[in-house]
């Protein structure tokens, strides 16, 4: 029963993390259709957008394999950037 709880709320979270994923995801096009024509604050933008993706899809990650070894999701947390960034280098 416990375990079924975790699954239920588990989905409400990533379903959230997703929606976000989204929205960013649809902001980055936004700016990268405007080809060169991206002033410096919107580039900065973008970088902004390309870490904030890169922490949220960490944290689904995190849940998801939480979730697969039998634990809660919930402790998973949002890292800070530059523990995702190094990460990825």
């Amino acid at each position: 029963m416990f375990g079924h709880r975790i699954g239920k709320s588990s989905l409400v979270k990533d379903q959230e993390l997703h929606q976000q994923i989204e929205q960013l995801v649809a902001q980055e096009h936004a700016l990268l259709e405007k080809g060169g024509a991206v002033t410096p604050d919107e580039r900065r933008r973008l970088g902004d957008i390309n870490v904030q993706l890169d922490r949220l899809w960490d944290l689904l990650r995190q849940r998801r394999a939480r979730e697969e070894f039998g634990q809660d999701p919930s402790v998973a947390h949002e890292r800070s950037a530059e523990t995702v960034e190094k990460y990825l280098q």
